[in-house]
């Protein structure tokens, strides 16, 4: 094990932030240099707190297996290359989860039974940084080649991970990405304050080197059908993900100035790049309410500080969530308690248990406000509370309310695969949906779900596709696809 008395001498610590003043005035991370930068004077200490336990229950937390002991203890002794060696043995992107992940391993850590737990989404991050730095990330193309051809159809994470395996394993892979660059939403959705795109750029750069082919700005299902596909090519994996924004249907919501998140974000990450988008929706000098209080409103909220909004107001329809554990919630489940992103602590504020009953326009058509009411649950519904009706003003409003599965119409309709009673991609044990040859992976199969997911989903999903075009498979298989993300 790592420090045999860590968990018993060393406290929790994380990396500090920068300062929100400086952070609101530029679009960089948050961490100074970067998050792996940053923890380095203090992550060998934070890796030894493992404990090294008989039964790591925070492999249940994490549905890629990950080997957080051993590369805990390695980190420890050290060995920052062994480290990422096991690190990338279960993860094919551990920079994108080092980021981005909610971390659902730390919950179930032993040690946070009564202490807290052991910094793993850290020390995750800060190896693959160094490994970066260090040059111990490396193209792995293939020995040899198999002759099968495969498209793989969205550029997320779940996209990327099926495709670096399955270019790996000896087979020819196209991904097709509707979008200008690959990367899907971790390009074009995740703000460079959390995610620099630079960390998606140099991976796709190793993909290529390793022989994976990119085609950006094809639109599947418009520039090329899905039928087309499947006659050009031996496999074709649905990794599009759950697109499908879910709406508002109230009184004005036709007005001007009303917008789904992801109408709000690429625009700003593209003009955060250095690009010049057109009739740029903003939040300068403007009153902000987003609607819905998860990681995607979260991104609008610091988005909107870093375009200067006069004010931001966060709306959530569930009550606030406890800062402890619920008893309902018990080790080693993930709970829904109170957490602060580094967007919250910039400013903003954020309102539990209401529910928009019609937006207000000005003379002109645009929104200048909406009507609120707080509301309480009874018998499972959300029932309004009499006298707690509320105007607020707002200029601009964003729908972060999540999503509610992949888009049907043409690219799924021309393949003719079937959907689950949740509307999504069907698929067997295999990842294989109804139609032969034609598997899916990631949230465009399971629904709305974290990125960990949809990178365990891809490499399953990859040995799917390897088994029925070879007859078998080397490749891991982390999970199998009815399992259940711990967190939605």
């Amino acid at each position: 094990m790592a420090d045999p008395k860590g968990f018993l001498t060393t406290p929790r610590e994380v990396a500090e932030r920068r300062p929100v003043e400086e952070r609101k005035q530029d679009w960089k991370e948050v961490y100074p240099g970067g998050a792996g930068k940053a923890l380095l004077p203090i992550i060998t200490k934070q890796a030894g707190r493992c404990m090294d336990c008989g039964i790591p229950f925070c492999h249940s937390g994490c549905p890629l297996g990950n080997l957080i002991p051993e590369w805990n203890d390695l980190v420890w002794r050290d060995d920052w290359t062994g480290a990422i060696e096991r690190l990338h043995a279960t993860n094919n992107f551990p920079e994108f989860t080092g980021r981005l992940c909610p971390a659902p391993c730390e919950p179930a850590c032993v040690l946070g039974i009564n202490q807290e737990p052991v910094t793993i989404k850290n020390v995750e991050v800060a190896i693959i940084d160094k490994a970066w730095e260090s040059g111990d990330v490396r193209p792995q193309p293939p020995e040899w080649l198999t002759g099968k051809t495969i498209a793989v159809v969205g550029s997320g994470p779940a996209g990327l991970a099926v495709a670096q395996q399955l270019t790996r394993a000896g087979h020819t892979v196209a991904v097709y990405e509707r979008a200008s660059a690959p990367g899907g939403l971790l390009r074009f959705g995740i703000p460079e304050f959390k995610m620099e795109k630079s960390q998606v750029e140099r991976r796709i750069q190793q993909m290529k080197e390793e022989g994976t082919v990119f085609r950006s700005g094809v639109n599947v299902g418009v520039d090329v059908t899905g039928t087309q596909l499947k006659q050009r090519y031996d496999a074709v994996v649905i990794a599009t993900g759950a697109t499908a924004a879910r709406d508002l249907p109230v009184p004005g919501r036709e007005f001007g100035g009303i917008h789904q998140a992801m109408e709000y974000l690429p625009q700003s990450n593209k003009v955060a790049l250095g690009e010049t988008v057109e009739n740029q929706i903003v939040a300068t000098g403007k009153d902000v309410v987003i609607i819905g209080g998860g990681d995607t409103g979260a991104d609008c909220l610091g988005t909107a500080h870093r375009q200067g909004a006069r004010s931001v107001t966060q709306l959530e329809i569930m009550p606030r969530p406890s800062d402890e554990r619920p008893a309902g919630q018990p080790w080693p489940t993930y709970p829904m308690i109170y957490r602060v992103a580094s967007a919250h602590e910039e400013g903003g504020e954020r309102v539990y248990a209401v529910s928009t009953n019609n937006f207000v326009a000005d003379d002109d058509g645009n929104v200048s406000g909406l009507d609120l009411v707080e509301v309480e649950l009874v018998d499972g519904r959300f029932t309004p509370v009499e006298g707690s009706e509320r105007t607020i003003p707002a200029q601009l409003v964003l729908l972060a309310m999540g999503f509610l599965g992949p888009e049907r119409e043409g690219f799924l309709e021309q393949l003719g695969v079937d959907l689950d009673e949740r509307g999504n991609v069907k698929r067997d044990k295999s990842y294989q949906t109804s139609v032969e040859g034609v598997f899916a992976c990631g949230d465009a199969g399971r629904g709305q779900s974290l990125i960990v997911w949809a990178i365990a989903e891809g490499r399953s999903c990859a040995a799917g596709v390897d088994t029925h075009l070879t007859g078998s498979s080397t490749l891991p298989t982390p999970i199998p696809p009815t399992a259940r993300p711990l967190v939605v």
